[in-house]
């Protein structure tokens, strides 16, 4: 019989030590995944219905038509009865989900966290069913931080933490939270659900949070409408249609090109591209309530440089994704040319997060990473140590270095494809490889690399279907990394299928 930990399981990485070493803090932690980024199990069937499962069962979920039917949301839950589906921990595997590039798993970041804590038990590890709305979930995380500094406070390494640090407060509360798990971060620490959790909470760190929405939460749900796709991406779009957290995550700022202006989408807008328009006023009402919300401490962590979509055009309900976008003066007016046009920049993020939308505050540390891996990378990793131990200074240097990575999601066995790279001005010290996720040991293929069309670009192939992983180490010593899914040639599109 499977044993799933429940929602506030603490870490479990004993420490041992007796003596605590200078830079552990008196805080309990708790952390917050992104969307993904929890594994569920339907209780009414008895099975995991995500991220439990190796790579076989990934190839079979997103290539079967009955794969992931479980995630689809019920009437019931629709309606707010919740709890078929329970959420039983943080992503420990590696996983892939259509445009979203992959979900890599958290037990790094946990590992990183336990580092600077007093014992495991200061960590608390909050999985949430990701599909339901942000502010449900922000709610239910209200009330397990509360308990979770109730506990923390009366557990004999919180005193002996205090003992040894320079300002002997009671411990508080830090959250550390990734992608969607900063937004339901932000919706536990409304007033209404626990007036004193804001007073006791240090500090935010989030990771790639898209606090202004994400164009991709806009392309995945018009999927397939005009044009054919794979398996996998309609089936995402299925599960996705009348979710509300995903329409928790549509762009919330002017991002919609029309009629020569750009404009906020609606509820037709999303309508039209076959999304739920109750859930998208929803989700608008819900945003517009969040932002008198402060967050204490707040530091982000943002990842740049990698092509990011930031607006996008809607014609007969099929949606086309623009990597440049409008930017405003400070009067709120849009920057136009001499036509009186309005002028799109690249402003590029992580892949699924454009750069200001992650931003909050002054307070950044930019590292040129892909969504999924601005909480896993080394260099994130770094960064959060150190606003975890207090230090005022705000992680690694801030700047743009590294270069874009910009990689198919979805590939058939046996075909070659490209993986381009974008600001690199010399192959010398560039290195590209791919990695067999399911067998680590195997040494990581190596990709010639040339330049095509200005651009760096390396050849891949992957000799068998399984999950796959490309790594790239630029000349200034940053690595960036994609997941990739390879299935068998051939593989049905949503034409063939329906």
């Amino acid at each position: 019989m499977n044993e799933h930990p429940h929602r506030t399981t603490p870490a479990r990485h004993p420490q041992g030590a007796e003596e605590l070493p200078d830079h552990v803090i008196q805080d309990a932690v708790v952390v917050v995944p992104g969307i993904m980024g929890s594994t569920l199990y339907d209780t009414t069937t008895g099975k995991d219905v995500w991220g439990i499962g190796g790579i076989s069962w990934l190839l079979k979920a997103w290539t079967t038509p009955s794969g992931l039917k479980s995630l689809a949301m019920t009437e019931d839950e629709l309606a707010g009865k919740t709890g078929r589906i329970e959420a039983t921990g943080l992503l420990k595997r590696s996983a892939w989900t259509p445009y979203l590039a992959g979900s890599e798993p958290y037990t790094d970041l946990v590992d990183t966290v336990l580092t600077s804590v007093a014992d495991p038990a200061a960590v608390l590890e909050f999985a949430y069913d990701w599909r339901l709305p942000v502010a449900a979930n922000g709610r239910l995380l209200a009330d397990a931080a509360r308990r979770h500094l109730t506990d923390w406070r009366r557990h004999p390494a919180h005193d002996q933490a205090r003992r040894h640090r320079a300002d002997q407060r009671e411990g508080r509360l830090v959250f550390v939270a990734h992608s969607m798990g900063g937004l339901v971060t932000r919706a536990a620490l409304d007033p209404g659900y626990d007036g004193d959790l804001h007073a006791d909470t240090r500090g935010v760190i989030t990771l790639g949070t898209p606090f202004q929405g994400s164009v991709k939460a806009a392309v995945i749900l018009a999927t397939g409408r005009g044009t054919p796709v794979p398996l996998p991406h309609r089936k995402l779009r299925e599960v996705c249609a009348t979710m509300p957290g995903l329409h928790d995550l549509l762009p919330q700022y002017r991002s919609l090109r029309a009629a020569g202006d750009v404009r906020h989408l609606t509820p037709g807008d999303i309508t039209a591209i076959g999304g739920d328009a109750e859930l998208a006023r929803n989700a608008a009402v819900f945003h517009h309530g969040q932002k008198n919300i402060g967050l204490p401490g707040h530091r982000s962590v943002v990842g740049v440089n990698q092509p990011t979509w930031q607006n996008l055009t809607i014609t007969d309900g099929t949606v086309e994704a623009h990597y440049e976008g409008a930017r405003q003066n400070s009067d709120g007016t849009f920057i136009r040319d001499r036509n009186d046009h309005v002028r799109y920049f690249r402003v590029n993020g992580d892949g699924t997060v454009y750069k200001e939308s992650a931003v909050l505050t002054d307070i950044v540390t930019h590292l040129p990473l892909q969504h999924g891996d601005v909480a896993k990378a080394p260099t994130a990793l770094d960064a959060i140590t150190e606003i975890l131990r207090d230090d005022i200074n705000p992680g690694p240097p801030q700047g743009e270095a590294g270069c874009g990575l910009s990689a198919p999601d979805l590939v058939e066995a046996g075909r070659t494809w490209k993986v381009r790279l974008s600001d690199v001005d010399s192959l010398s010290g560039l290195t590209c490889r791919l990695t067999d996720l399911a067998d680590p040991a195997l040494p990581a293929a190596p990709l010639p690399t040339t330049w095509e069309d200005g651009l760096a670009t390396a050849t891949a192939s992957t000799p068998a279907p399984g999950l796959y992983r490309i790594e790239v180490r630029t000349p200034d010593g940053f690595d960036i990394t994609q997941l990739v899914l390879s299935t068998e040639p051939d593989q049905p599109s949503a034409e063939s299928e329906s």
